[in-house]
């Protein structure tokens, strides 16, 4: 696995693999890999000649400064995790290095990006966008693989690069679960073991909801889970996903299900 750290040479080399032939699957992280971003490498390298990973915590993306300190650093492990399935570019850049401007440039989404997880949380998928336009950019992959369980993330930068007519495609991959049905997520080492047992019950609600979604179902979704000891930030039918995001303790979780009416 070639690791690279410089832009310059992360797009040199890209553009040398398009080149030759040769097409790229992407998959941008902020590090902390499990089984949900190594399902997207999976794919990555099932459809794509080669797998190029980076791993940056963008700091653009956090309000909350606690929130980025406690961000799980696990990098020799990530390492080590795209080393044994035989990745093939590892872009490790740092802020300098990605925000030679200080981000006085950046991306606005004026509509979407301010509801749901955008709502109280001023200024996080701005940062989202713009750092993940810059990776897009630098890589010029034919696809990028991004995860369901971020379901607004996911639809933001798909509509970000049909605005800019990227040539990447953005391919949306099934959200990953534990054992438990909670979805995997880097969050989930914050977790004790009783808060991860409880943190479990919100996709069984989810799911229950979902097979039912009649008038109310959301309203009483949330109130279920409320009734059961979670923060209840929204819960909320988009398209056709109901999508919730909920505080256990000091942790942060969301997750999304799709809905299915129940058959006659």
């Amino acid at each position: 696995m070639i690791q690279i750290q410089n832009p310059v040479m992360w797009k040199q080399t890209m553009e040398q693999n398009t080149a030759a032939g040769l097409k790229t699957g992407f998959v941008p992280t902020m590090g902390a890999l499990h089984k949900g971003h190594l399902s997207l490498m999976e794919r990555a390298q099932a459809e794509q000649d080669l797998l190029a990973v980076s791993i940056f915590v963008n700091p653009t993306q956090f309000n909350d400064p606690t929130d980025l300190r406690d961000y799980p650093n696990r990098i020799e492990e990530d390492i080590a995790k795209l080393t044994d399935i035989k990745a093939d570019y590892l872009f490790l850049p740092g802020y300098d290095d990605l925000y030679p401007d200080s981000c006085r440039y950046s991306v606005v989404e004026k509509d979407f990006s301010g509801q749901l997880c955008g709502r109280n949380r001023p200024g996080h998928f701005s940062g989202v966008l713009t750092v993940v336009l810059k990776l897009l950019l630098l890589t010029e992959a034919k696809a990028a693989y991004f995860g369901e369980k971020d379901w607004q993330q996911y639809k933001l930068i798909k509509g970000m690069a049909e605005a800019f007519f990227l040539d990447t495609e953005i391919i949306a991959c099934p959200v990953v679960r534990e054992d438990s049905g909670l979805a995997c997520s880097s969050r989930n080492e914050l977790l004790s073991s009783s808060e991860r047992n409880q943190a479990a019950r919100l996709y069984e609600v989810l799911s229950k909801y979902a097979r039912n979604p009649c008038a109310g179902a959301a309203e009483s979704a949330a109130q279920e889970l409320a009734a059961q000891g979670f923060a209840v930030e929204y819960l909320q039918q988009v398209e056709d996903r109901l999508l919730a995001a909920v505080q256990i303790g000091s942790v942060r979780l969301i997750d999304n299900v799709r809905v299915t009416a129940i058959s006659s």
